[in-house]
Parts: structure tokens; sequence; C-alpha cells
């Protein structure tokens, strides 16, 4: 049997899962048996296009919902503490060697957002830089090249 293996949310991440899971179980259901009961009363569900969207659309949400709630089995929430050490949860600020300057948090893979700087655990860049502290010079290579960046600080 495989391990469960965690998943690391912080506590907004875990509401947002069980916010989603809940409207899931409750809105998604009663539309997608709405859109099944219309399909049905369109006539013969044997040839009947609808029907069968209807029925894709039921497993697509049931197995949403189930992978919700395996995540939230598996939650893991996130206390950061403040340290000088990059970890789940840490706010990390960078340099390049041209000046650029950029934020991130680091979050877990569920609740990563590149646009609004929450970056993953997972990924090149966030793997490369847990364990590192501010003044260290991290090397990642990413799908985009080699990028080096200095931290400058972690709270």
């Amino acid at each position: 049997m495989e391990a469960q293996q965690e998943v690391f949310l912080t506590n907004d991440g875990l509401q947002r899962a069980v916010s989603l899971l809940e409207m899931l179980r409750t809105e998604g259901r009663a539309k997608v048996a709405r859109y099944l009961h219309e399909a049905q009363e369109s006539g013969d569900v044997i040839d009947n296009a609808a029907y069968e969207d209807a029925k894709n659309e039921q497993a697509r949400l049931e197995g949403r919902i189930m992978e919700l709630e395996q995540l939230v089995a598996k939650a893991r929430v996130i206390d950061h503490v403040e340290t000088d050490v990059v970890s789940l949860g840490s706010v990390v600020q960078l340099s390049t060697a041209d000046g650029r300057e950029y934020q991130y948090t680091i979050v877990g893979a569920f609740e990563a957002d590149p646009g609004a700087k929450r970056i993953s655990n997972e990924s090149p860049v966030g793997k490369a830089l847990l364990g590192h502290r501010a003044g260290d010079h991290v090397i990642v290579s990413t799908p985009g090249g080699v990028k080096e960046y200095t931290i400058l600080s972690v709270r």
C-alpha cells in the first residue's frame, strides 16, 4: 500500500480547499443533477449527446471532489515560524546579478500561484531556496535556463 504523502498548506489554503469542496458537494452536484435530469427528459438516453455530456460532467465533478477530499485528508498546515532559513511559508526577497529584485512566498503545490508571487516548494526555484539564508547565492536550473539569485532577506 502506498504511503500517504503529506500536502503542505497554509491555513488560508486549507480553508479555500474545504470551501471549494463544500461548494462542489452542494452546488456542483445540484447543477449536474439538474443537467442530467434535463438530458433524460429530452428523450432516449442511448443516442443522446446531452446525456453523455452530463454523465461526463458528473464523472469529472466526482473526480474533483475525491481529489479535494484526499488533499484535505493529507493536509498538514504550515505553521511558519519566523526564522532566517527559507522554509515553507517563508517570504523570500531575492536579487539577480543585473539588479532585478523578486519577492516570493514559498507554499505547497496546491497553493502555488506564480502570478501572485506564491511559488511551490516543489518548483525548481522553491526547491533550490529551501534551507538557505539571507546572503546565500543560489543557482537554479529552470526550464527557462540557469538563474542565479542572491537571497536578500527571509521572513
